[in-house]
């Protein structure tokens, strides 16, 4: 599972999720990419699922680059326990994704393929997400798809 090696702050605040991705709204390595379309925390074994779900499909062909990366420790406090005594125990760890983010870049595969292995990733992500190429993207016309 992702997470980091160590962090300045053992907890955080939620944060807000408000705006439209500004960073990592580009295919910068891969040929097709998966888009979020929508704000969402994505857990870190989710994004784990995502990569095996797509390296599974394209067996050992093609190159698979994860773009985000679980850095906000999520804390939870136990099941029937009252109110008060601080902050719960860390649970789990997010990658906060913004709309125009893009999670996941593949390439070395023809098109097909690279469409249905990021199709089964999206599967095992818990918001909206698109199919884009990088053409689509560079050219402005990422409304479509």
């Amino acid at each position: 599972m992702l997470m980091p090696k160590r962090v300045k702050r053992r907890k955080q605040f939620r944060g807000s999720m408000k705006g439209k991705a500004l960073r990592g709204n580009t295919i910068s390595n891969g040929e097709y990419g998966i888009v979020a379309t929508e704000p969402c925390w994505i857990r870190s074994n989710q994004i784990e699922a995502a990569r095996v779900a797509m390296t599974r499909y394209i067996k050992r062909g093609g190159q698979v680059w994860i773009k985000i990366f679980p850095d906000k420790p999520v804390t939870a406090k136990p099941a029937e326990t009252r109110m008060g005594k601080g902050k719960g125990a860390l649970e789990y760890w997010v990658a906060v994704v913004k709309p125009g983010r893009v999670m996941f870049e593949i390439a070395g595969v023809p098109e097909e393929t690279a469409r249905e292995a990021l199709r089964l990733a999206m599967h095992k992500l818990p918001c909206k997400c698109k199919i884009v190429s990088k053409a689509q993207l560079e050219g402005g016309e990422n409304s479509e798809n």
